[in-house]
C-alpha cells in the first residue's frame, strides 16, 4: 500500500465514522454534498496562494476523502464535521467550511465591526508584574481592551509585563496593538506572499524585498482580503503607539498558540522585546478567507503565506520558545524571571 493510499484511507476512515454517526438524509442531500466538495476543490485550486502545493500528494488525499465523505454524509452536521476532521490531517492550515449566514461579502463587513463579548484582553496584576492574557486577535472590543490595559500599566508602572497567549488561536488586527504599545520605532514583522509572488518567484520573500514595498496599511478584514490578492507581497509594519511600556516582557505560548498570536509573538522575539516561555507554537500562520460555495456554505482558505523578516516561513514550523517548559508551567517560570 503507498503512502498515499495509506493517507486517503485514513481520511475516509475519519470522515465516515463522523458521517454514519447521523440521522440520514436523502439523496438529493447527497447530491447536494458532492456538488459543495467539487466547489471547494474548485476554489481552492483558484484561490489558494500557491497552486503548485495542491500538485502533491497530500492534497490529493485530501480531495479523494472530500469525495468519498460527499457520498457518505447523512446530515449537513455531520458533512461539517467530517470536512473539519478530514482538513485535521490536511497538507495546510487554515480551511474551515460553515453553513453561510448571508454572503461571504457580508461576512467580511460583520468580521470588521464585530465585539467578541468581552474576556479578548484581561488585565490582571502579581504585584508590579503586569499580566495581560489575550485569548483572541479578534473582536473591536478587544481592541479596546488592549489600548484600556497598556494606558493603566503605563499608569501603575509596571515592572514588568506577562503577555498570555496560550490559549490565542488567532484572529485579526488586535495584534496591532498589542505589539505597538511595546516598540520604540518602526519594525518590519514580516510579509504575506499571494499567487501573484508564487507565480513570479521560486524563493522566499527577503527583508530586502520586503524594505522595498510600501508598508500595508488598511487594517481592516475588506482591505486586506482585497490588497493581499492584489500584491504579490503584502508588508506588516508595525509603528509605535504612545504610551510605549519599555520595560521586560514575556511572552507564554503553547501548542495552541497559532495565526496571528504567532505573529505577535514572531515580531516581538524578532524586534528583541520579549523572551518567549512555554512550548513551540502551532505553526499555523496563513490568512484566510471566506468565500461562498455551492450547497449553502461558507468556505475559508489561505490565500496569501506569512514570511517572518527575521525567522522565515511560520506555517508548518512554529515559533521555538527561548525558555521551553510546558504550557502548564510557563506562568510560574515567567513570573520567577520576571522578578
Amino acid at each position: 500500500m503507498t503512502n498515499l493510499t495509506k493517507t486517503v484511507s485514513q481520511m475516509i476512515f475519519i470522515a465516515s465514522s463522523l458521517a454514519l454517526a447521523q440521522t440520514a438524509y436523502g439523496d438529493e442531500d447527497l447530491a447536494r454534498y458532492k456538488k459543495t466538495a467539487q466547489s471547494i476543490n474548485e476554489t481552492i485550486q483558484a484561490y489558494h496562494y500557491n497552486p503548485d502545493e495542491l500538485d502533491t500528494d497530500e492534497y490529493e488525499a485530501t480531495r479523494r476523502a472530500l469525495a468519498h465523505l460527499a457520498g457518505t454524509a447523512q446530515s449537513d452536521e455531520s458533512f461539517l464535521n467530517g470536512v473539519r476532521a478530514i482538513w485535521e490531517h490536511g497538507p495546510f492550515s487554515h480551511v474551515d467550511l460553515n453553513k453561510a449566514r448571508g454572503s461571504a461579502a457580508d461576512r467580511a463587513v460583520y468580521l470588521d465591526d464585530m465585539d467578541v463579548g468581552g474576556n479578548g484582553a484581561i488585565l490582571t496584576w502579581q504585584g508590579d508584574i503586569a499580566i495581560l492574557t489575550v485569548n483572541t486577535m479578534m473582536g473591536a472590543d478587544t481592541i479596546k481592551q488592549l489600548e484600556d490595559a497598556y494606558d493603566t500599566i503605563e499608569a501603575r508602572s509596571a515592572e514588568g509585563l506577562i503577555i498570555d497567549l496560550r490559549h490565542n488561536e488567532g484572529g485579526a488586527f488586535a495584534v496591532r496593538p498589542l505589539v505597538e504599545h511595546l516598540i520604540s520605532e518602526p519594525f518590519v514583522a514580516g510579509g504575506f506572499v499571494s499567487q501573484q509572488w508564487n507565480g513570479s518567484h521560486e524563493r522566499r520573500p527577503t527583508l530586502e524585498d520586503m524594505k522595498q514595498v510600501a508598508p500595508w496599511n488598511g487594517w481592516s478584514i475588506r482591505r486586506f482580503w482585497s490588497d493581499a490578492q492584489d500584491q504579490p507581497l503584502t508588508v506588516v509594519q508595525f509603528e509605535p503607539a504612545s504610551p510605549v511600556f519599555e520595560g521586560s516582557v514575556f511572552i507564554l505560548t503553547s501548542a495552541q498558540t497559532a495565526s496571528a498570536a504567532e505573529l505577535a509573538t514572531d515580531a516581538l522575539k524578532s524586534a528583541n522585546r520579549a523572551i518567549i516561555v512555554g512550548e513551540t507554537t502551532a505553526g499555523k500562520m496563513l490568512s484566510q478567507k471566506i468565500y461562498d460555495v455551492e450547497g449553502g456554505f461558507h468556505l475559508s482558505l489561505p490565500i496569501a503565506d506569512y514570511y517572518s523578516a527575521v525567522s522565515g516561513r511560520i506555517e508548518g514550523v512554529g515559533i521555538e520558545p527561548d525558555m521551553p517548559t510546558p504550557s502548564y508551567n510557563a506562568m510560574e517560570v515567567a513570573i520567577s524571571l520576571a522578578r
